[in-house]
């Protein structure tokens, strides 16, 4: 093999250990914003994906620069939605609607027609 591709392996390796022990360690309460900058940090995986296949002179690296795309945009537009998600449970909720507004259920209503009779 390349020692180029090895070395690239082995630091992925490596990431991919060391982000899960980061990620781990997080607390609850911070989830939200770690998600707003991992968003950010795809958006660079999608950027780097798309040059990567844009210059690619081989197949493989057209595959994984292919790759790259799918799995950056993937994980971009997904922790968008999840991002909203969390943030819709921090707005406040809206007023109850008041009896007047409310319409009434069916048995209520057949009470009073039967009242007014």
């Amino acid at each position: 093999m390349n020692q180029e591709l090895l070395l690239g392996l082995y630091v992925l390796m490596l990431t991919i250990f060391l982000g899960f022990e980061v990620i781990s360690r997080v607390p609850t309460l911070l989830h939200t914003p770690l998600m707003s900058g991992t968003n950010a940090i795809h958006g660079i995986v999608l950027l780097g994906g798309i040059l990567v296949a844009g210059t690619a002179d081989n197949t493989l690296t057209l595959l994984l620069g292919l790759l790259g795309c799918l799995f950056g945009a993937g994980n971009l537009f997904g922790g968008i939605v999840v991002t909203d998600r969390m943030l819709e449970m921090f707005k406040k909720k809206e007023p109850a609607a008041t009896k007047a507004e409310a319409p009434a259920p069916a048995a209520v209503r057949e009470k009073e027609v039967v009242g007014q009779r």
